[in-house]
């Protein structure tokens, strides 16, 4: 019959994200978007890596968010990287406020996927790391990593 449009495969990713905050609450909002923006989107044309949300008026609205424009647009094709508002609950929107009033607080994008046809932004409130847990991160990271090579090289030994 119709055919499942819902893949969580990401259009476009923050990786720096999980390396500069601890992700404490993830929220998923949809997006306003023009119709160039959707299809550019969908052809992963999107940067996130330096975009970050606030709120306005009881309203949030993604800054720095980067979608090309769609070559075979027009030239109403909007701005790149112009505000775009994003769509949560106002119950959502007021925790988020109170929460992202905090020192060292920030509502950060994670990823960009779609979901029954419609565009979905993974945003999460995010607590910034200081240098020393960057480095405790990445220590546990690595030492992890040297744990699965040993055990792989064990493993091609026992054969």
């Amino acid at each position: 019959m119709g055919k499942n449009k819902s893949n969580d495969r990401p259009l476009a990713q923050n990786k720096k994200a999980s390396h500069d905050y601890f992700i404490e609450e993830t929220y998923e909002a949809g997006m306003v978007l023009s119709g160039t923006e959707i299809k550019s989107l969908r052809q992963g044309r999107a940067n996130i890596s330096d975009a970050f949300a606030t709120i306005r008026n009881g309203e949030i609205f993604i800054h720095n968010m980067h979608i090309s424009p769609f070559e075979q647009g027009n030239r109403h094709n909007p701005d790149p990287s112009r505000a775009r508002k994003l769509l949560l609950h106002k119950v959502q929107i007021h925790k988020l406020l109170g929460q992202s009033k905090q020192e060292g607080y920030a509502i950060v994008p994670l990823k960009i996927y779609t979901r029954n046809g419609y565009a979905k932004l993974l945003i999460g409130l995010g607590k910034g790391k200081k240098q020393y847990d960057k480095r405790d991160t990445a220590a546990k990271r690595d030492a992890q990593r040297d744990i699965q090579r040993a055990l792989r090289e064990k493993q091609k030994v026992a054969r």
